[in-house]
């Protein structure tokens, strides 16, 4: 067998430069006890929490793979669910920023996510038009509603009742009683995608945002709330059966559907309608936890915020409306009294706008909370990559928003165009429309900021002091790294300035523009006016005129060749010194954007826009392979110093490394999730840092894990699998007809391998049983113990016995990936595994999860199991046993509540506070009181 030839594996280390990225909601959180000063904002495939006040990352909560979409954190403030790109949704511990809890359920990106009052429920919706309701508590979905035709856009809990409101592209909102897990009530009042919900005034208000400047507000009446004494009450128990049957009515589109009250759980007739400012469609629409104020913003940098009156405001604004109109009617006809003035009260009455908070650029997300000190405080992310906080007083005369905060160090605010390393592999140089930033690459911190114009291209100067940036005005632009001053600025193309390539001595360096021409220059040291000392300048020697445009522009490393990327697909070799052709390189469709040499000079490889890397001998300019390497344009190439290896980036959002040897593709780089702009490897190619649309640096580190070829294609074809599998229609319980209710969650490769673990386990356990009645009857026969050897897993488990072993399995399989690994599980296992479950019912453990897995066996299988005549005394036994435990439980848990009942009560009467969770809150205060004054006194010492 032959040598394999080993590389090292290069892994992701950091992202950095991200503030926030732009598919998610921003949100407040609350973390240490504090309200209102720290954001969770979504980074790609991670979330940050950043404190508002310092302006610092202080938690990242770590992702995989795919985007997150969306953020919701729970009602008790300790954790935070995040739905991602694929579907999934995770729920962090904002103590100990772990994900414990996953749901797979959705085959698109959740759109949308919200907990019930209490905590223990969370809906979801997606973009695959699905609505799943998930048991937080018991980390399993409880049911999957269908009935949308378009992606969710939002859905909402409402607290009293267990019902469900749910918005979506297709125009719709819909009523769901959670009782009947049924649609209940279609409203079909809106013209154009429906975009938010809001519940205001104690909920018996909904206003709806769509793509017009129209806010909608509908009055909502439940049935049993209706005031009708005359109503006969059969009539009434007609109307609550009929309730049911209100499904059908309202999936045909029937619009007299809704003109009957008593068919329904509620009513909910329009009440009217609020202008907004903006002309385009609603983007965020939110309310505050207290309902008062309500909020939207459309596709604009602009925050229109509403308050809503409570009923006493509204009485009180009405009897100033009737005595100015009493006052009025008594002017005009004398001195007699006026009865019966009537005075009607319109919606712009009731919600009133307060004021219109301008961010500084286009919003994406926001997020409200009441500050401690009085006040509203909202939360922005904005387009480029900005976080900023407002705060407002609604209750003054002419409120006023006023910015407190702004976190701008982390990042650009427009993409990062060029990326360099400095010579001793520790400062990273990122420079985009704006701003040119230098970042350690040891703590990732941003160290400089330095303005600049729109940046192409840069590189560091000999002995790291300074950088150049080239423009897109064809500048060039010479910065001092100590002090972050611009030197000097030299007009040096006409067009913009493509290419920058420090030459092998170290001298000078070259620039290749827009106007067809490659311009050589010179380092020199100048006298400063401002200064005794000189200071570094730039001057131009020579230039090169050309016929096309410049794109791209390298050193041969001996300094003997130019090689030059032309609009016209080719590559042109000149010599440096006369200047002279010396070859030429065509054979690309596109014009080539990026290139580089090796570092002994014998290779050179081209990426173009075409997606393919041509690599040329450059002796005699001969291709020796053309590789298909990406998906989309290659927009930038650079070979790993001192080896014919060498990174590829393009706009497929991947990172290859390639051999230029043996011209193979050793490994992808994933992780950016928009197009990749550029890459730079550091000196000693340990580093790979780059940049991406999605605003992200990322750092890529070698490590000493070696890679090798064939391990590497294995890996990527058990990728595809799981794509494949993850891609597979959702199953349906046997029995059940195509379009009715699914199960909430969906197969994947851990619920696979969870079913895969379970066979094996009875598969063991078939084998250890006939191991041991064989041993038995060898016992027998020999009239004598004979040892029986262990099975080495169950040794290994702590030697314990073949049907332990299977429960200790089904215990290691995830709540959220139960029903789903079991649904799975061929018939054949089933009958031992009722028999299996009947012993340990009889020994009384983990009685809430073997019902859990009963129930859902009975019900999948319920054909198969009754007409089974050899599963009929199982059955029976498990129905006695099952009620017998279940009760046990019932009780143990009924006595630990009324203890807690007992506990509850004994606490409130020491504390002399009425209600429970005043009297935690008071402890809280108290605890933070005195470490503050902990604090005083250790600084006062």
């Amino acid at each position: 067998m032959g040598l394999t030839k080993q590389y090292l594996r290069y892994a992701a280390s950091a992202v950095f430069g991200l503030i926030g990225s732009q598919k998610g909601n921003i949100v407040f959180v609350t973390l240490r006890g504090e309200k209102g000063r720290y954001v969770a904002v979504p980074a790609c495939e991670h979330v940050f929490i950043w404190d508002t006040r310092k302006g610092e990352k202080i938690l990242i909560l770590q992702g995989l793979k795919h985007e997150v979409t969306c953020l919701c954190p729970s009602p008790d403030g300790l954790h935070l669910s995040v739905g991602y790109e694929d579907g999934s949704i995770r729920i962090f511990s904002l103590l100990s920023g772990e994900g414990n809890i996953t749901f797979n359920g959705h085959k698109a990106a959740v759109t949308a996510l919200n907990y019930d009052q209490l905590g223990g429920r969370l809906v979801s919706g997606s973009k695959d038009t699905d609505v799943i309701v998930w048991d937080v508590i018991n980390e399993s979905g409880l049911y999957r509603l269908k009935g949308h035709k378009d992606a969710i856009t939002q859905t909402l809990f409402l607290r009293e009742k267990n019902l469900l409101i749910t918005s979506g592209k297709d125009t719709v909102v819909k009523w769901w009683d959670l009782d009947t897990q049924h649609c209940f009530k279609t409203m079909v009042g809106h013209r154009t995608e429906v975009w938010g919900l809001a519940l205001v005034s104690e909920e018996k208000r909904l206003i709806t945002g769509a793509a017009d400047s129209e806010l909608r507000a509908w009055d909502i009446t439940y049935i049993e709330e209706m005031k009708d004494l005359d109503e006969p009450s059969s009539k009434k128990s007609r109307g609550s059966s009929l309730g049911m049957q209100e499904n059908h009515a309202t999936e045909t589109g029937d619009p007299e559907a809704d003109e009957d009250p008593e068919d329904r759980i509620l009513s909910c007739n329009k009440a009217g309608s609020i202008m907004r400012e903006g002309r385009d469609r609603v983007v965020n629409l939110a309310v505050d936890r207290t309902g008062r104020i309500l909020a939207c913003h459309g596709t604009d940098s602009i925050l229109e915020v509403f308050c809503i009156l409570s009923k006493e405001e509204i009485q009180k604004k009405m009897d100033k409306k009737i005595k100015k109109a009493r006052k009025k009617a008594k002017l005009s006809s004398g001195e007699g009294e006026q009865e019966d003035i009537e005075v009607s009260m319109s919606l712009q009455d009731e919600i009133q706008r307060v004021a219109n908070i301008k961010a500084s650029a286009k919003i994406k997300s926001f997020d409200l909370i009441h500050s401690p000190h009085g006040g509203l405080k909202a939360v922005f992310l904005l387009q480029n990559n900005l976080v900023e906080i407002y705060t407002l007083n609604p209750s003054t005369p002419t409120p006023q928003p006023i910015r407190t905060a702004r976190i701008t160090i982390g990042g650009h605010r427009s993409d990062v165009r060029t990326l360099s390393f400095s010579s001793d592999n520790i400062a990273v140089l990122s420079a985009a429309a704006d701003s040119v930033k230098i970042w350690n690459r040891s703590t990732l911190q941003c160290i400089r900021t330095m303005t600049c114009e729109y940046a192409l291209c840069s590189l560091f100067v000999p002995g790291d002091r300074q950088v150049i940036i080239g423009t897109k005005t064809g500048k060039v632009q010479l910065y001092d790294l100590a002090s972050g001053n611009l030197l000097e600025t030299v007009e040096a193309h006409d067009g913009a300035l493509w290419s920058i390539s420090l030459s092998p001595d170290q001298r000078g360096f070259i620039t290749g523009g827009a106007d067809k021409s490659v311009k050589f220059w010179d380092f020199e040291l100048v006298k400063d006016e401002n200064c005794a000392q000189k200071r570094l300048s730039v001057k131009q020697t020579r230039i090169l005129q050309l016929d096309e445009e410049v794109l791209c522009v390298r050193y041969s490393p001996n300094q003997k060749l130019l090689a030059v990327s032309l609009l016209d697909c080719t590559v042109k070799i000149f010599y440096v010194d006369t200047l002279k052709f010396f070859l030429s390189l065509y054979g690309h469709k596109l014009p080539v954007l990026c290139m580089d040499i090796s570092y002994d000079g014998a290779l050179i490889a081209t990426g173009s826009a075409d997606r393919n890397v041509k690599i040329w001998g450059l002796d005699f300019g001969d291709c020796h392979r053309s590789l298909f390497a990406h998906d989309d344009s290659i927009m930038c190439l650079q070979f790993v110093s001192k080896s014919h290896l060498f990174f590829t980036a393009g706009k497929d959002h991947k990172i290859k490394q390639w051999d230029a040897d043996r011209f193979e593709h050793i490994q992808t780089l994933e992780g950016h999730h928009q197009e990749v702009w550029c890459l730079a490897v550091s000196p000693n190619g340990d580093y790979v840092v780059s940049s991406s649309h999605d605003k992200s640096l990322r750092l890529w580190e070698r490590t000493k894990e070696p890679l090798i070829l064939e391990e590497e294609q294995e890996m990527q074809r058990e990728a595809e699998y799981e794509e494949s599998v993850a891609k597979e229609d959702q199953p349906v319980v046997p029995g059940e007809a195509q379009g009715d209710t699914y199960f909430p969650g969906k197969k994947t490769v851990e619920t696979v391998k969870a079913a895969e673990r379970i066979m094996e386990a009875i598969v063991l356990y078939r084998e250890e049983t006939a191991k041991m009645k064989e041993h038995e009857a060898i016992c027998k026969a020999a009239g004598k113990e004979v040892p029986l050897p262990v099975n080495p897993i169950l040794l290994a488990y702590g030697n314990i016995s073949p049907s332990a072993y299977v429960l200790e399995v089904f215990k290691g399989v995830k709540s959220s990936e139960l029903e789903e690994a079991l649904l799975v599980l061929p018939f054949s296992y089933v009958p031992d595994i009722l028999k299996l479950f009947d012993e340990f019912f009889q020994l009384g453990s983990d009685i809430e999860l073997l019902c859990r897995c009963l129930f859902f066996l009975l019900r999948i299988h319920f054909g198969q199991i009754s007409s089974n005549q050899m599963l009929v005394p199982v059955i029976e036994k498990l129905k006695k046993t099952t009620i017998s435990k279940v009760s046990e439980v019932r009780d143990v848990i009924g006595f630990n509540m009324a203890g807690l009942e007992f506990l509850k009560r004994e606490c409130e009467a020491k504390s002399e506070i009425e209600f429970f969770s005043e009297a935690t809150s008071n402890f809280e205060e108290k605890k933070r009181k005195r470490k503050k004054r902990e604090k005083l006194i250790m600084t006062l010492t």
